[in-house]
């Protein structure tokens, strides 16, 4: 499967101890973020891996006005939301703890893809 348009956030740059970041650590590295968003403007879905990159991202795209909401958007496998033409969907994270527990499995995971690629071609058609 080929994705383009689709932009995968990247909240952290290296994985933290225990595999928990904390805020300083989320903090630090969300210049990186940020400046992605700004360099990465036809972007059509965003895929936030796991509850912090997807909420990175949406705080993220709030942050330089992309995008706007009241109520955060709720967190959980498969969610996906719409602002304009910008799509969030969110996606358990494929770490080895999620996928060696079977919390997400490889075919949870071709949805996610799957469900990015509608939306995108979704968007082209709607141009």
């Amino acid at each position: 499967m080929k994705l383009t348009d689709c932009y995968i956030t990247a909240t952290l740059r290296c994985v933290p101890p225990e595999n928990k970041p904390a805020p300083k650590e989320i903090h630090t590295c969300r210049s990186f973020l940020l400046k992605e968003i700004e360099l990465l403007r036809h972007i059509r879905v965003v895929l936030g891996l796991g509850r912090i990159g997807f909420d990175a991202a949406l705080n993220a795209y709030r942050e330089v006005g992309t995008i706007a909401f009241t109520k955060k958007p709720t967190f959980f496998h498969g969610a996906a939301y719409s602002f304009g033409e910008l799509t969030f969907i969110a996606s358990f994270h494929p770490s080895q703890q999620n996928t060696f527990t079977g919390k997400l499995t490889e075919r949870m995971f071709d949805r996610i893809f799957s469900e990015a690629r509608k939306h995108i071609v979704n968007q082209r058609g709607a141009s």
